[in-house]
């Protein structure tokens, strides 16, 4: 054997042969060359849901909505800190309680109105925010952090794209999941 091949391994892509098989998870009409062994990975689950057509529209309207709540943020903030002269913390966390329930309810009438029947409940709008802890979280660490090295106002542009990521996936995997139709007897 040559020293530069390596054996293949008993299951590996290049044995394969027919056509690909559906990934379980996805959608009957989408096929998706994502394959893993189990579902017991978010990675795999995201991978998965990113090769289908709807979540793409999701994360741009997703997308869309977070650029007018990131101005909404950032003047609440910018207001606070140069303005009211909060402390950097106090005025993040307040440009973000008004960022996000202006979020909440966009999101709920449009990207997620499948999930959510366009139906504001006081209930989910809880979920909405506390799932949104962990990205006002990433935001505020990321800010601090990089305050250090760079202007408090870059700091604080750089810290939504930390924050964006963290809150769609939250807001896809948790908040506005399917919900599953009761079982009634």
């Amino acid at each position: 054997m040559p020293l530069n091949r390596q054996p293949k391994r008993k299951g590996s892509l290049a044995e394969r042969t027919g056509p690909p098989e559906r990934c379980c998870y996805l959608p009957a009409n989408v096929n998706s060359r994502v394959r893993p062994p189990l579902m017991n990975s978010l990675l795999h689950r995201i991978r998965a849901v990113w090769h289908s057509r709807p979540i793409v529209l999701k994360m741009l309207s997703f997308g869309v909505i977070g650029l007018g709540n990131t101005v909404i943020d950032f003047g609440v903030f910018t207001f606070a800190y140069k303005v009211l002269e909060l402390p950097l913390v106090a005025s993040n966390v307040l440009a973000w309680l008004v960022a996000v329930s202006g979020s909440y309810v966009m999101n709920t009438t449009f990207t997620f109105r499948a999930e959510s029947g366009r139906v504001l409940r006081g209930k989910d709008y809880l979920r909405f925010v506390v799932s949104g802890v962990l990205g006002v979280v990433a935001t505020t660490t990321t800010l601090v952090v990089l305050s250090h090295y760079l202007p408090v106002i870059t700091a604080k542009l750089i810290s939504v794209v930390a924050g964006f990521a963290v809150n769609f996936v939250m807001s896809h995997f948790v908040v506005f999941r399917p919900r599953m139709p009761s079982i009634i007897p």
